[in-house]
């Protein structure tokens, strides 16, 4: 398979993916999976397991105000808006802007006079996106359906990049930070939450179509990225990794099926480590990676700043 047939087939599954997510999550459903960077690649199944999430990733206590049938739709795996600390009058690009949670928090921040675009590569999350902004009376905020790698957004008129667990998606991250320079202001700020990895993955999961949806499979590593956002023409970058504790873990490995529970406590018990990918089919387990490789700490969620220079 040529590398261009490649990137199409996951974007193609990635989107699928995702679409299908934006259509089967609906409000208080409580079933929405993110990109958890550690030993499960899912929120959980319980009907309060969203609102845990969001709770737990926003430090903004402003997204207690938006809607379930935003806050459902909350895939990310950090807070790309206190990141950024926006001020009014900004523009804003949000890169995989899903349900828009990240857009609507954003929008808040900016105030009218700001402007907030939120990008998407998946129909239905567009659809979803639209449908909130017009139930929640928002008027600067804008959804445009596109790629990453190709953002329909003119040269620099972007004050902030924002993204939240995307990037680690696409087949080509190079043109992604290429696209993110390209867009912003001289002295524009990048500010994602993304997941990255400390060195390389084992094959079994780079070879895992579920592992990529599951922001696990495409995840570079940390080192890299930095090179390719100074590639890119960044400079001043810096990355701040967030690990999950044990407790975290615990807490949610119990709002999982309890057969994928004991599973996942049979393998700790017997010293064997698991990564737990979500797909649409259900849970994949993936353990034989080999002992050396400890995903709960090889493979990580990070925030990350970046500047364009002035």
């Amino acid at each position: 398979m040529t590398a261009n047939k490649q990137m199409d087939e996951i974007r193609t599954t990635v989107r699928e993916h995702y679409g299908e997510i934006a259509e089967r999550i609906q409000p208080e459903s409580g079933t929405a999976c993110g990109c958890a960077p550690a030993q499960s690649s899912c929120c959980g199944t319980n009907e309060d397991s969203s609102e845990k999430s969001v709770n737990f990733l926003y430090e903004d206590s402003d997204v207690n105000d938006l809607p379930s049938d935003v806050t459902d739709l909350s895939l990310g795996c950090g807070d790309p808006v206190t990141l950024a600390s926006l001020t009014e009058g900004q523009f804003v690009l949000d890169l995989g802007s899903g349900g828009g949670i990240d857009c609507f928090l954003a929008a808040k921040k900016v105030g009218s006079a700001g402007k907030v675009i939120g990008v998407d590569m998946t129909p239905a999350m567009i659809d979803r996106a639209r449908a909130n902004k017009n139930k929640l009376g928002v008027e600067n905020v804008e959804f445009r359906l596109g790629e990453i790698e190709h953002i329909p957004v003119e040269d620099k008129v972007v004050d902030v990049v924002i993204s939240n667990c995307v990037i680690n998606l696409s087949p080509d991250k190079p043109a992604v930070f290429r696209e993110a320079f390209r867009v912003l202001k001289p002295g524009g700020k990048f500010a994602v939450s993304d997941i990255v990895t400390d060195g390389d993955l084992p094959e079994i999961i780079k070879e895992s179509i579920s592992a990529w949806v599951g922001c696990v499979a495409g995840a570079m590593d940390v080192n890299v990225y930095v090179e390719s956002l100074e590639a890119a023409g960044f400079v001043d970058i810096d990355v701040n990794p967030i690990y999950w504790d044990s407790e975290m873990i615990d807490a949610a490995v119990e709002q999982l099926d309890p057969d994928i529970q004991m599973k996942i406590k049979e393998n700790k018990k017997n010293g064997r480590k698991t990564l737990l990918i979500h797909n649409p089919d259900g849970m994949e387990i993936i353990e034989d990676f080999g002992e050396d490789f400890n995903p709960q700490k090889s493979i990580f969620s990070a925030r990350i700043t970046a500047w364009k220079p002035s």
